[in-house]
């Protein structure tokens, strides 16, 4: 805190003060933070997929994951860049090639739930022949009941 004392020199005449007041910097920081952690989440998706419902709870991360993407149309995503079927491959094993031995990298498959079950297990096998074992289908929290409803009877 700084204090303005009146100097000895003269009656009524008060010292400059030389003390920086950091409040208003810090509440400015605090408005700033609480915006960063607001807005972070929201950026993490890139391609638009509407993801089927599960009532499976989130996993925990270490390091970042890899992010494939299946979009209504069955075009492929590799994180934000569109990749062709006949390259997949080759870009799935340059991914494996890359990482350290024995730190296989997470995989985070997103599919819309309108595409056909033969397309997804396409990518999955292309996975598996590269070696990227370590697979996690993405899809949005749901109610038992909103699961039901995607299943049908049994």
């Amino acid at each position: 805190m700084a204090m303005n004392l009146p100097s000895g020199r003269g009656r009524g005449r008060r010292a400059p003060m030389a003390d920086i007041n950091v409040t208003p910097m810090v509440d400015v920081m605090l408005v700033l933070l609480i915006i960063f952690m607001v807005t972070a989440p929201l950026m993490t998706a890139g391609v638009p997929v509407n993801l089927p419902d599960a009532r499976a709870k989130a996993l925990d991360q270490e390091q970042k994951p890899v992010e494939i993407s299946m979009d209504a149309t069955g075009a492929v995503f590799i994180d934000q860049d569109q990749i062709g079927e006949d390259a997949l491959p080759v870009r799935l094993a340059s991914i494996a090639a890359s990482r350290a031995v024995g730190n296989e990298p997470q995989v985070l498959l997103r599919a819309d739930r309108k595409l056909d079950y033969g397309r997804v297990m396409r990518v999955m096998g292309e996975l598996n022949r590269a070696g990227l074992n370590r697979v996690a289908l993405v899809t949005v929290e749901g109610t038992p009941t909103d699961v039901a409803a995607v299943m049908g009877p049994w």
